[in-house]
């Protein structure tokens, strides 16, 4: 125990960031261990609010909750929105209201009944940025990126993409309209991890969203 000693006038700021991560990543080892032993496969989905997480989760829940034990948890900072349609399919889903915090942290992770379900979806709060701090003991992490966020998302967020295993560049019908070329998000993507599989996906037109379920199941 370190103990500090401030006289009445004096003010000190604690830097707790350290100690905090290393108490997550203890806790999401714990929950990989847990999820492992019961076979269970969970993918944590990281991206921008608006970048279309929520439809893609639900797309994938629908083409696989009838192949596998599916279950989402849902991170949003005041409401179950997000949540309730998916919920409306009889999938099991653990609503996570976030209040202020700007991502989800490994204790989310020990909320449900694990011997029903083969695959959890996590849909992380609406951040590029703080998630990446934060593993939650998930198989893989997905980043969700949108044309409709312009054309330097890649470049602005490298860390994200860094620890990710799989990247979807979503909502690419707009592409032409927001003179984003998907191309050149890839090849930004490839930049920075050379083997890492992006997949361009329409949840509108289903563009791609078989080729996420199979990269999902085959993790």
């Amino acid at each position: 125990m370190i103990q500090i000693e401030a006289s009445p006038e004096e003010i000190y700021d604690i830097e707790l960031e350290h100690s905090l991560l290393e108490a997550n990543a203890k806790i999401a080892k714990d929950n990989r261990a847990k999820l492992d032993r019961h076979g269970i496969t969970a993918i944590d989905f990281m991206g921008a609010i608006g970048s279309g997480k929520t439809t893609l989760i639900t797309r994938l829940v629908e083409k696989l909750k009838d192949r596998i034990g599916v279950a989402v948890f849902n991170g949003d900072a005041t409401t179950s929105t997000d949540g309730d349609p998916i919920a409306a399919m009889g999938v099991p889903i653990v609503q996570i209201a976030t209040i202020n915090g700007c991502h989800l942290d490994a204790n989310a992770c020990a909320k449900i009944d694990l011997d029903k379900v083969g695959l959890i979806f996590i849909e992380n709060i609406g951040n590029l940025i703080c998630p990446a701090e934060f593993p939650l003991g998930s198989k893989a992490r997905v980043v969700v990126v949108s044309v409709t966020e312009g054309p330097y998302m890649v470049r602005k967020h490298p860390h994200m993409f860094l620890g990710a295993q799989l990247v979807v560049i979503n909502k690419i019908e707009l592409a032409e309209t927001m003179e984003v070329s998907v191309e050149k998000l890839i090849e930004d993507v490839h930049k920075l991890k050379p083997d890492l599989r992006v997949i361009p996906t329409s949840c509108k037109t289903g563009a791609g969203l078989d080729d996420v379920a199979m990269a999902i199941l085959a993790v």
